[in-house]
């Protein structure tokens, strides 16, 4: 019913029952990524102190009279309805006689509230092993149960959209081969849009050291490998942020740590891509398969200048996340496109002021 037109959903509703209906318009006013959203009504729950016997009896009932999803969980509730224990029906079938259902039911009971995100729900389910989660109101009051096969549809969509999101595009509402061509090209058009106006800013930056190409246009050769270095080092820092941030293994408040961290090991890592980088030009330049003019210097030049772009990548891809949560935004929205645009342009500026640094009165 979400899909559809609200003229449509309204007219299959007035066929509804009233009961029914009441229920659906209930479950449809939740926002569908929510935990009221995800759930589902057809759950089983008893009182605290209903006897075993009771409950079994009951349990039989529902089984014969009418289909529920949720059937191999039972909750136990108190007079208003809030939620006191859960058991498996295994346990419930393996009760002694004469006991009530509290002396069974554990009494440790996950529970996320209807407006609990998605991904909360999930981590509950992926922590705790749970078949199924209840879902209460502010009161503690439960309305209902989302289970772990719809958590697991819950998740592939959501994975979808990160996929999606960080291949530098909108996310797409609905499967590759079913989305029409000109929505496609609407999902697509506005990112690479956006990201070729942002790469125009690497052209200005290399304008702006025109006259040093000029001087040493052996420099130019280098560019590819410097922004490549760094984007590709703030892709590895954002991916990693924003699958620890969905996965709630870190918070926002978190940002200094996480900063204090990738600090050292951009610095290592660049370290690594500039040893590699001076030792190729100096073993090209020994083996004559190029020739150099200051070989020294330009390896020096490119080895600093890896570590200063490879250490902006890392830093720079681990916080924009956090920069675009604390905005409100998706943090999958820090896509490696994105990021490695960012990067390009701050790379190259470091690499020419390292050059006008260290070259300065030889090639400079």
């Amino acid at each position: 019913l979400e899909g559809l037109e609200e003229e449509t959903t309204e007219e299959i509703l007035s066929e509804f029952p009233a009961a029914e209906r009441a229920e659906t318009e209930k479950l449809l006013s939740y926002d569908p990524d929510s935990a009221g959203g995800l759930m589902t009504t057809e759950f089983v729950s008893v009182s605290q102190d209903t006897p075993v016997d009771e409950t079994l009896a009951a349990v039989r009932r529902i089984a014969r009279s009418e289909r529920r999803e949720a059937m191999n969980t039972i909750y136990t509730t108190d007079s208003a309805g809030r939620v006191q224990g859960v058991m498996s029906l295994r346990e419930l079938l393996a009760a002694p006689e004469g006991g009530k259902v509290s002396d069974i039911a554990w009494q440790e009971v996950q529970t996320v509230p209807v407006t609990a995100d998605r991904e909360e729900v999930a981590r509950l389910v992926r922590e705790y092993d749970l078949v199924a989660v209840p879902v209460v109101d502010e009161s503690g009051v439960i309305q209902g149960v989302v289970t772990v096969d719809d958590v697991i549809d819950a998740l592939v969509e959501e994975h979808t959209e990160d996929v999606q999101r960080f291949g530098g595009m909108e996310a797409l509402d609905m499967p590759y081969t079913q989305i029409g061509f000109f929505s496609m090209i609407g999902k697509r058009a506005p990112w690479l849009a956006a990201l070729f106006l942002s790469e125009m800013l690497t052209t200005t930056a290399m304008g702006h050291f025109q006259s040093e190409l000029e001087k040493a246009v052996v420099l130019a050769l280098f560019v590819p490998l410097i922004i490549s270095s760094g984007g590709n080092s703030g892709s590895q820092a954002t991916s990693l942020i924003i699958r620890s941030l969905a996965l709630g293994e870190i918070k926002l408040r978190d940002w200094w740590r996480i900063m204090l961290r990738e600090l050292p090991s951009g610095l290592v890592l660049g370290a690594i891509l500039g040893l590699m980088g001076i030792t190729r030009i100096l073993i090209w330049q020994q083996l004559g398969i190029a020739h150099y003019q200051h070989p020294n210097l330009l390896a020096l030049t490119i080895g600093v200048a890896l570590v200063g772009v490879v250490t902006f990548g890392s830093l720079a891809g681990s916080m924009l996340p956090f920069v675009l949560q604390r905005l409100g935004f998706d943090p999958a929205s820090a896509s490696a496109p994105f990021v490695a645009t960012l990067v390009d342009v701050t790379g190259l500026s470091i690499y020419f002021y390292v050059a006008l640094l260290i070259l300065r009165g030889t090639l400079l």
